[in-house]
């Protein structure tokens, strides 16, 4: 098995007047969730089109598990597309086991492990409703149980957690991390970059039709640190010069609490060192910057 189950390798899309995509290249490693980030227009939904095989690329290709991209491994992908495509007349458990039937399960096999999902789900008394009686949020469970039913290798999410309350949003995120960690791929398009941090191993931002960023999640955030830490505990800091200076200082329950810049010449033990010289330490934390401001200073430039 190659490590990387799907590389795209330097694709380019042009529409009348517009490139969508400009040799587009990244990796999705095998068995990961991989966030595929940017700004409206910046050419995501050209790429999981592509992905999905409803358009091609005008130069480069999409390898798939080791060869290049064809009409048979569509059976191999689930795709969950941000504008929903259920028809609201039928009932749920007849459209779902149609469906599910579409993808090769017979109908004793989709009745099955759809009585799994939803109860998982916990939508089983929603089997006789018809869609159009169902809420936004819950129309998309439903979705997400037919993108998911016959174990596709391959799964993209556009805006999963799109219309879904805290509650249902966190149980859609565990449902997605167990089945990265039975070995699916995932891929991951969202503008939530709170999601990004809590689901995501790696991730490519494509900006103005090119990838502007990726890595894995960790690598990014320390690319991105700004030397800023926040320390906490019992006497008085003040600012060395040329070590750190003080940006913030607040006092609560008796506790100093400062946020500190660090100079670029200083190592965090030699900062750590000259802290503890002055207080009693309960906190010694660098304050990584969150995906939310990484995305902002990279699509910004």
């Amino acid at each position: 098995m190659t490590e990387n189950f799907l590389s795209v390798r330097s694709v380019t899309k042009r529409y009348a007047g517009h490139t969508a995509l400009d040799n587009v290249s990244l990796e999705v490693p095998r068995g990961k969730v991989f966030g595929l980030l940017g700004p409206n227009g910046a050419g995501k939904t050209t790429l999981i089109r592509i992905l999905n095989r409803i358009t091609a690329p005008d130069t480069g290709q999409v390898i798939f598990d080791g060869h290049p991209l064809r009409s048979a491994d569509l059976a191999a992908i689930g795709y969950l597309p941000e504008e929903r495509g259920l028809y609201k007349k039928m009932k749920v458990g007849e459209q779902a086991v149609y469906l599910a039937r579409l993808k090769g399960l017979s109908r004793q096999e989709a009745v099955s492990r759809l009585k799994v999902w939803f109860e998982k789900l916990e939508i089983t008394s929603w089997w006789d409703k018809k869609l159009e009686e169902l809420s936004k949020g819950m129309a998309q469970k439903v979705q997400f149980v037919i993108t998911v039913l016959h174990e596709p290798e391959l799964l993209i999410f556009d805006e999963p957690f799109s219309g879904f309350d805290p509650v249902n949003a966190e149980l859609l995120k565990r449902e997605i991390l167990e089945l990265r960690d039975q070995g699916r791929t995932i891929i991951f398009s969202t503008h939530n970059m709170a999601s990004v941090e809590d689901i995501c191993d790696e991730i490519a931002l494509i900006d103005r039709s090119r990838v502007a960023l990726s890595g894995r999640v960790s690598d990014i955030k320390q690319r991105f640190r700004t030397g800023r830490f926040e320390v906490c505990g019992q006497g008085r800091l003040a600012a060395v010069p040329g070590l750190f200076d003080i940006v913030g200082q607040t006092e609560a329950g008796g506790l100093q609490r400062y946020l500190l810049a660090k100079a670029p010449s200083t190592s965090n033990s030699a900062l750590a060192s000259a802290v503890a010289r002055s207080m009693e330490l309960q906190l010694f934390s660098e304050q990584l910057p969150t995906m939310h401001e990484i995305f902002l200073k990279t699509v910004a430039q």
